[in-house]
């Protein structure tokens, strides 16, 4: 059986996509010609993949456990031709990574310059990602390695230690808490408060902290990075919840302080997540083992 890769990518592009349509836009190609495509698909490969209806399709669950072989399988070719044209250019493999935005501000820059200047022969592509995202990418072979917070994840993934940060409490300078060296969460819920955007486990922490404190969270903005996060509270439109390594990144330019939180949940794990039972590429396994290592001799 020879099975086109122009087909397994439309086939990837109906699965993210939702939509025939949208993804025959995505591939270039003509709506019906990407539904004859995925037809003689599923005749090479003698298995349902759609569940066709006056509402539209729906995948079945033949489609979902191939959606995980396609992308390896496509990966691999990918990384056939980018290592080929790269020789050139001295890169000799590629490692996909997702990361939260924690570990991004506050620990990578640094860590993968070093890697990168200790094997320039590896090229290193990074995207953040929420927490649960970060798991879902590793899980399904979008990604080789993830960092996310220490958490459950589902059997498809394995965690490995990495790194621990801290969240505080951050002020305008201003403000009447600025004075103080630590608080509880109950001491700012009575101020409005900035947030990430929905679905970021600070959220998620404030959420849960203040519903059991019986106790409204007053979120009255939700940004998507730590820098527009800040430049808001700098600005008096309320306080925030942050990595401590981030807001020290910024503090010395914005009229902010930062005040540590006597709460148990502000000290946090970070892990690295790898997919279970399957074996990490050599360049991967470079860049887990350069990680932990430079976790471990932050921690001594």
């Amino acid at each position: 059986m020879k099975l086109d890769p122009v087909s397994l990518r439309l086939f990837v592009a109906v699965m993210e996509e939702n939509a025939i349509a949208r993804a025959a836009a995505r591939e270039h190609i003509a709506p019906s010609a990407a539904s004859r495509r995925l037809a003689e698909l599923e005749d090479q490969l003698r298995v349902e993949l759609f569940t066709r209806s006056n509402r539209g399709t729906e995948p079945t669950a033949a489609a979902y456990a191939l959606l995980n072989l396609a992308r390896g399988v496509l990966n691999d070719l990918d990384g056939i031709a980018t290592q080929m044209r790269d020789y050139r250019a001295g890169v000799r493999g590629h490692v996909r990574v997702v990361a939260n935005i924690s570990a991004i501000t506050q620990f990578l820059p640094g860590e993968l310059q070093r890697f990168m200047a200790a094997h320039p022969q590896v090229g290193v592509r990074l995207q953040e990602q929420i927490s649960s995202a970060v798991a879902q990418s590793v899980a399904e072979n979008a990604a080789d390695v993830g960092i996310l917070n220490h958490g459950s994840y589902g059997e498809r993934v394995a965690l490995l230690p990495y790194r621990e940060d801290e969240l505080v409490l951050i002020v305008p300078a201003g403000h009447a808490l600025a004075r103080r060296r630590r608080v509880r969460l109950a001491d700012a819920l009575p101020c409005d408060f900035v947030g990430m955007h929905p679905g970021s486990a600070i959220n998620n922490l404030l959420t849960r902290a203040a519903a059991e404190l019986e106790m409204p969270l007053r979120l009255r903005m939700q940004v998507t990075s730590y820098d527009a996060l800040c430049l808001m509270v700098s600005a008096g439109l309320g306080v925030a919840v942050l990595p401590r390594g981030s807001a020290q990144n910024l503090r010395g330019t914005l009229a902010i302080r930062a005040i540590t939180l006597a709460e148990p949940w502000a000290r946090r794990r970070l892990s690295l997540c790898v997919r279970a039972q399957e074996p990490l590429s050599g360049v991967a396994r470079l860049l887990v083992d350069h990680l932990r290592a430079q976790g471990t001799e932050a921690g001594a």
